[in-house]
C-alpha cells in the first residue's frame, strides 16, 4: 500500500482539473490532494486513479469521480467538530475525505460486501470515522441525531422522511434525487417543519436500495 511521489504528483494535477470546473473551497482540495485514491479501487484501475471519472468497485458500486465528492464537500460546507451523517460508506474514500475535514463521521452501508471490506480498510489508511454502521441508508442513524450535516452518496427516488427528521435546524444535507434524471439537490432545514430544497445540477450515482414502505416528502 504505497504512496508514491508519482501519485502525489498525479493528485496534484487532479487539484488543477477540478478547481477548473468549479470545486474552489481550500480545505476540500486540500483533502482531495492528500487522500491516496488509488488504495481505495482496484489494483488494475491504479493508473487511472487521478483522472476526474468514477470507477467500478465490489458489489456493482461505483467509486465517485473526484469531482463529485469535492463538489458534494464543498456544498456541505463542513466545520471541525461537526458531526455529519454519510448514507453510502462505499469504498470510504468520500468518509476519508470528511475526517479529513475534521468531521465526526457516522457513515452507514447496506451492501454487506462493501462495508467489511471498507470496515478494515479505512483504519489501515488512518481514516477514522466515529462510527460505521451495516444497515439501511433510508433509516439513517437516529439514536445519533441530530446532525450538523448529512451527505448522501447514491441516487434517492424522494428525500427520505427519516433523514430530514435527524437534520439539526440551520443544517445543510446533500442528496441526489430522481430515477430517470437525478439532480443534486441543497436541503437546509430552517425550523422544526421548515425545510428549503435548492436544485443545483444534474448528476448521476448508482441507486439507494428502496424500503417501498417511506414515504415520499416533495
Amino acid at each position: 500500500m504505497k504512496d508514491t511521489f508519482k501519485h502525489q504528483g498525479l493528485r496534484n494535477r487532479l487539484i488543477t482539473v477540478l478547481q477548473t470546473k468549479g470545486v474552489t473551497d481550500h480545505a476540500v482540495l486540500s483533502a482531495i490532494k492528500t487522500i491516496p485514491r488509488h488504495l481505495f479501487m482496484d489494483s488494475s484501475f491504479e493508473e487511472y486513479a487521478y483522472q476526474d471519472v468514477a470507477f467500478p468497485i465490489a458489489a456493482d458500486q461505483t467509486i465517485s469521480q473526484p469531482y463529485t465528492v469535492g463538489f458534494q464537500s464543498q456544498l456541505l460546507e463542513i466545520k471541525p467538530g461537526e458531526k455529519i451523517l454519510e448514507i453510502g460508506t462505499g469504498s470510504g474514500y468520500q468518509t476519508s475525505v470528511l475526517v479529513s475535514l475534521g468531521a465526526h463521521v457516522y457513515t452507514i452501508e447496506r451492501q454487506q460486501e462493501l462495508f467489511k471490506k471498507t470496515q478494515l480498510l479505512l483504519p489501515r489508511l488512518g481514516y477514522k470515522p466515529k462510527h460505521m454502521y451495516f444497515g439501511d441508508g433510508y433509516k439513517g442513524l437516529p439514536q445519533f441525531a441530530p446532525f450538523d450535516k448529512i451527505i448522501v452518496t447514491c441516487g434517492a427516488p424522494f428525500l427520505p422522511k427519516p433523514l430530514l427528521a435527524q437534520l439539526k435546524i440551520g443544517g445543510r444535507m446533500v442528496i441526489p434525487v430522481g430515477d430517470a434524471q437525478q439532480m443534486m439537490t441543497l436541503i437546509t432545514r430552517n425550523s422544526a417543519k421548515e425545510f428549503d430544497k435548492q436544485i443545483i445540477e444534474e448528476c448521476a450515482f448508482v441507486p439507494m436500495l428502496t424500503d417501498k414502505s417511506l414515504k415520499n416528502f416533495s
